[in-house]
């Protein structure tokens, strides 16, 4: 099964776009579980018991466990492990380097740990990411608009003949363009509701990965505008994996992401069942 036959099922068997990074800090953590990789991969194997049914993928950031060391490398063999197999998988890793290096990164994610896609970075170029494209049904996000404050600053620098393309939709135009036996996707952040609305407009059916809701304050209602043509997978994930204190804290949680999912499927309207 491909990576988006994978994410289409599991759409449809819990009627939801909702995607949740699991982005773990130790010092967030609730009470009960320890401030280290074991309390993280406790926390994340609840987090995911909690809410399997209410998700369209899970996301780990791969940074998080990797400042932890080989302790936090095992919890993210533990945390995947954990993840049901029809629940798609996302690595969050914005790999890019020369071909011979990205060959080694895709190893990591899809031999290694399994992940069934990964978010790449095209900044070196075209042969950079075919390592990546090259893999027969696995996802592969390109970073295109980005949600964090600063990404205007070069995403949206002018480029063309005429300078009027801004470079995030040279981007995109190069993803299109390329050969994959992959499944090709783009980031597209909530933070900047124009820009995903041009990305659409440019790529109708081009799958979009989009952060940027709930910490971030990206625009809702904008992302799942963004769904009716196209598969969309919206990401959210301090705001749903941490909150006040509670003495439940992963009912708190499960209230949190079926809210969301909720305020998501209120947007797309009535559900059209296959």
């Amino acid at each position: 099964m491909s990576f988006l036959d994978k994410l289409s099922e599991c759409v449809q068997r819990n009627n939801s776009l909702l995607c949740i990074g699991l982005d773990p800090d130790p010092d967030c953590l609730p009470e009960g579980y320890s401030r280290d990789a074991q309390g993280v991969a406790a926390f994340n194997r609840a987090v995911v018991e909690a809410t399997n049914d209410l998700v369209c993928a899970y996301k780990p950031n791969l940074a998080f466990y990797e400042a932890m060391g080989s302790a936090g490398l095992h919890a993210l063999e533990e945390t995947l492990s954990h993840i049901p197999a029809h629940v798609p998988t996302i690595a969050d890793a914005k790999r890019g380097d020369v071909p011979h290096t990205a060959r080694a990164y895709a190893r990591a994610v899809f031999d290694t740990w399994g992940f069934d896609s990964v978010t790449v970075n095209p900044y070196l170029g075209a042969d950079s990411m075919e390592p990546f494209l090259e893999r027969d049904g696995k996802g592969v996000w390109v970073l295109c608009r980005t949600s964090n404050p600063g990404a205007a600053g070069l995403q949206s620098l002018p480029t063309g003949e005429r300078c009027d393309e801004p470079l995030y939709a040279h981007v995109l135009r190069m993803v299109q363009a390329m050969p994959s036996r992959a499944n090709k996707g783009v980031v597209a952040g909530a933070t900047s509701s124009e820009e995903l609305g041009l990305i659409r407009d440019m790529a109708p059916a081009m799958p979009l990965l989009v952060p940027g809701i709930g910490a971030q304050g990206g625009e809702l209602a904008a992302v799942v505008a963004a769904a009716s043509t196209g598969a969309v997978v919206i990401n959210s994930s301090r705001s749903i994996l941490y909150g006040p204190p509670t003495a439940a804290p992963l009912t708190a949680v499960r209230h949190r992401a079926e809210d969301l999912r909720t305020r998501i499927n209120e947007l797309r309207g009535p559900r059209k069942d296959p």
